[in-house]
């Protein structure tokens, strides 16, 4: 199976857009990444996968970090930290308890390190889950190399709760294949 396949294969899986956020040099950091996923609520453990070969990865070991789950607001952001700035993007950053976070996103999860394995040309990090923040705004998603937004809500039979309205509206970003290559390597 040659990696491009595969790659377009898990790029059918939609997913939220997040930057895990952690400080090194006494400054605040982050990685976009999507490749983020629950494991256990009790204990209250995530995950994130980091690309052996991304700065952010070997500074991840042993240090606290939070996920930023962003909003549909922030793909400035988004593309700041997948090594893309964005001259518009206005990133501000907030003390947390144990690791930086960013303002305005959609939830942040602030973890302290739990283990870390061999994901192959990835790091897999479960943090454990420390702290919390849920703010009422739309989510920033990814899916088939484009970010989108929120769209309609679907009953029981799967249709849309609102009519006519699609149900991903595709967010318009310059440079975006490029960028979707460098964001969907995160999932393998």
């Amino acid at each position: 199976m040659e990696p491009g396949q595969l790659r377009s294969c898990l790029g059918r899986f939609a997913t939220g857009v997040t930057v895990v956020s952690y400080t090194h040099d006494d400054q605040p950091r982050g990685a976009t990444v999507n490749a983020f996923s629950s494991v256990s609520l009790d204990p209250p453990l995530i995950l994130v996968s980091l690309a052996r070969t991304s700065r952010a990865c070997p500074l991840l070991q042993d240090r606290p970090f939070t996920v930023n789950v962003l909003s549909s607001r922030q793909i400035g952001v988004a593309m700041t930290f997948a090594g893309r700035p964005d001259q518009a993007a206005v990133i501000e950053w907030e003390h947390g308890r144990h690791a930086p976070r960013l303002r305005h996103t959609h939830a942040t999860l602030e973890c302290t390190p739990w283990r870390s394995y061999d994901g192959g040309d990835h790091v897999l990090y479960l943090g454990l889950v420390e702290a919390i923040a849920i703010r009422d705004s739309e989510p920033l998603l990814f899916y088939g190399g484009s970010f989108h937004r929120r769209g309609e809500g679907l009953d029981s039979s799967g249709r849309s709760t609102r009519g006519s309205t699609p149900i991903a509206l595709p967010l318009q970003v310059e440079a975006m294949e490029e960028l979707s290559r460098e964001f969907v390597a995160g999932w393998i």
